[in-house]
């Protein structure tokens, strides 16, 4: 008969089976959280692997990548074919069959074409916000690290930065809405009705009028910096802390002034940790729905964020298409059917694929960064 006192004896320690249960039980979570994630994925690529890449060459569908988003015209012809065609194709062929009918005539919006809109505006987006939230929140770590004395009015800060953390997107979207979209001044010459305060600036007809960004670009870029400014600060401020004070002592001793130490011996250092806060907000800025909806997103657009635009500084202020909403829209605002399913699947598929994309060259650029600098 078996007892464990027996082996106790042979020399296994004392609790050698209570540590091997809680061994099992962590490792079950773990692995259980490793297949949820592995049948999340393999569905999403089960079904929309098919939408971009096809049986024949070249292998991709480049035209689903590249092509405006349209809706989808699906009818039969006179002789019993089933077409299915974007809007633009769709009035060609009508145009070609002058007086020949087609038959059950259905449309699906935003479920022909490509997402080439989306994917541009999802980059924009992305891209902007990542430039204003490391340029404030690298500067506001800097000065916490390196200038701020410890004062209970500094750990007041850094508890209201920790607690930004937590806010849901969703409020940070009313926030964009209620700041960037309609009260942040602007100088214009032609201030709007609507304007809360126009403040005269005695330089011809121009006025400071607080009407802010309307829904466009730039608002949706200051929100959505907004929300990852706390992970950058609290990431970039740990990075800028692990640094040796030495570093900092041996070029003060040395005759550097406090901002060259920091730009030479403190700043070249920490960029490893700080590219590690870049990573995890660009997974979060790319993929956030809510902030964008009321600041910057439209569904639905003829041309491209930057065709028809008068000079490049009017592309700030114009609305783009997102990924994340274009999907939102596809998955709760219109008639589900397999042709919206389709463009739905395709289109987190290529978001997850543009996501990991950038999460790889994030990582490289950090794991390059701290071969060459290691002390």
């Amino acid at each position: 008969m078996f007892n464990p006192e027996n082996l106790i004896r042979k020399g296994l320690p004392k609790g050698h089976f209570k540590d091997l249960t809680v061994r099992m039980l962590l490792a079950s979570i773990t692995y259980l959280i490793v297949l949820i994630a592995a049948l999340l994925f393999g569905k999403i690529i089960m079904d929309g692997a098919p939408t971009v890449f096809k049986a024949t060459a070249p292998f991709v569908d480049f035209e689903f990548l590249t092509a405006k988003n349209e809706t989808l015209h699906v009818f039969d012809d006179a002789h019993g074919n089933r077409h299915q065609l974007p809007a633009s194709a769709y009035s060609e062929y009508i145009a070609k069959q002058e007086g020949v009918p087609v038959y059950n005539e259905q449309t699906y919006s935003y479920s022909g074409g490509g997402i080439a809109g989306p994917i541009a505006g999802t980059a924009l987006l992305t891209i902007g916000s990542m430039i204003m939230a490391l340029f404030f929140g690298v500067s506001a770590a800097i000065y916490l690290s390196e200038y701020a004395k410890q004062s209970p009015f500094i750990h007041a800060i850094r508890l209201a930065i920790l607690n930004l953390a937590g806010i849901p997107s969703i409020v940070f979207g009313l926030f964009g809405f209620s700041v960037f979209v309609l009260v942040v001044p602007v100088i214009t010459a032609t201030p709007l009705d609507r304007s809360l305060l126009v403040v005269p600036l005695f330089i011809g007809d121009y006025v400071m009028s607080f009407q802010g960004w309307n829904s466009s670009l730039m608002a949706g870029c200051a929100t959505l910096a907004c929300m990852i400014l706390p992970v950058i600060i609290t990431a970039s401020e740990e990075s800028l802390r692990a640094v040796p004070q030495g570093f900092r002592d041996a070029s003060l001793a040395m005759g550097a002034t406090r901002w060259q130490t920091i730009r030479k011996c403190v700043l070249p250092y920490s960029l490893p940790g700080i590219l590690t806060s870049s990573l995890l907000a660009i997974a979060r800025v790319a993929g956030e729905t809510a902030p964008i909806m009321f600041t910057a997103a439209v569904a639905a657009k003829d041309n491209m964020p930057w065709q028809g635009l008068k000079s490049p500084l009017d592309l700030l202020s114009s609305q783009v298409q997102a990924l994340p909403y274009h999907i939102y829209t596809l998955a709760a605002r219109i008639p589900n059917s397999e042709f919206t399913q389709r463009a739905q699947y395709g289109s987190v598929f290529v978001f997850l694929l543009l996501v990991a994309l950038l999460s790889v060259t994030s990582m490289i650029l950090r794991s390059r960064l701290r071969a060459k600098l290691k002390w």
